[in-house]
């Protein structure tokens, strides 16, 4: 079974989402997908009623999932560890142990834009707009993981 995890700062926006959306385009009996966030703040708390809202709006149901944070234990469980962006992709980086732990972690939107480094925006403080781009954006990054991923099993 393969293993992918989607981290962002909090996991209540972001990343679940990311999960969401790449769980409903694997099929379970082969894939397993979690997110986590680099920080502490949302432990235990469902995700942010906007993220539950827009991927209810696509036919999604994230509602029952729960934040957690990241930790080193992740690297030996996940094969491939997708950040939001730069900031909590290097907070991955320096916990990892060595060059392995490493070369599982890959920004999410450079599936779509190949070594560009560029960030899914936290739609946190943003209107529900930002909820809705956000949702596309990794609509389109998971499709292309989603499409990659299956080629190989």
């Amino acid at each position: 079974m393969t293993k992918i995890l989607m981290v962002c700062l909090g996991n209540i926006c972001r990343s679940p989402l990311a999960e969401g959306i790449l769980r409903s385009k694997l099929p379970a009996s082969e894939f397993l997908v979690d997110s986590s966030g680099t920080a502490s703040y949302h432990i235990g708390n469902a995700p942010d009623r906007r993220s539950v809202k827009v991927a209810k709006k696509y036919g999604l149901d994230i509602s029952n999932l729960k934040g957690r944070q990241f930790s080193v234990a992740d690297f030996d469980i996940f094969d491939h560890i997708f950040a939001m962006d730069e900031t909590n992709f290097y907070n991955i980086i320096a916990l990892a142990r060595h060059n392995a732990d490493q070369d599982k972690v890959k920004l999410i939107l450079n599936e779509i834009y190949p070594d560009q480094n560029y960030s899914v925006p936290d739609p946190y403080y943003g209107g529900k707009e930002g909820f809705e781009n956000v949702y596309k954006m990794l609509d389109e990054a998971c499709s292309i993981i989603a499409d990659r991923l299956t080629m190989k099993s």
